[in-house]
C-alpha cells in the first residue's frame, strides 16, 4: 500500500508561480511511476504530467509544456511539480497518483491515488 500526500496548493495571481508536493509513504517509493492530475469544477480529470522512477522519462499535457516542470526526489519519497506562469484556467484540484507502470500513470489508471490539494489562479 502507497500513501500520498498532496501539498503546496493555493491562491495565486495570474503570472505566478506554485510548487506542488506529493509525499509517499508505507512502502517503497523507488519502482513506481508517478503523476499528477488536475480536475476543475463541472469538469472531467484530466492529465498534468508524468515521471517514471528514475526520473530519466517525463510527459506533460499540452496545456502545460514549458510552463510545469514534474521532478521528484527518491530519497524523501516525494514528486513535485512546479507551476510557472500560471494561468486562471489552471484552477483546479490537483491530484498526484502513482503506479509501477509509467503508461498506467499517464492513462490515469493508477493504483494509488492521493487526496488533492486546491490551485486557485486569479486573474
Amino acid at each position: 500500500q502507497v500513501h500520498l500526500v498532496e501539498s503546496g496548493g493555493g491562491l495565486v495571481q495570474a503570472g505566478g508561480s506554485l510548487r506542488l508536493s506529493c509525499a509517499a509513504s508505507g512502502r517503497t517509493f523507488s519502482g513506481y511511476a508517478m503523476g499528477w492530475f488536475r480536475q476543475a469544477p463541472g469538469k472531467e480529470r484530466q492529465f498534468v504530467a508524468a515521471i517514471s522512477w528514475s526520473g530519466g522519462e517525463k510527459k506533460y499535457a499540452d496545456s502545460v509544456k514549458g510552463r510545469f516542470t514534474i521532478s521528484r526526489d527518491n530519497a524523501k519519497n516525494t514528486a513535485y511539480l512546479q507551476m510557472n506562469s500560471l494561468k486562471p484556467e489552471d484552477t483546479a484540484v490537483y491530484y498526484c497518483a502513482a503506479d509501477l507502470g509509467f503508461m498506467s500513470v499517464v492513462r490515469a489508471t493508477c493504483d494509488y491515488w492521493g487526496q488533492g490539494t486546491q490551485v486557485i489562479v486569479s486573474s
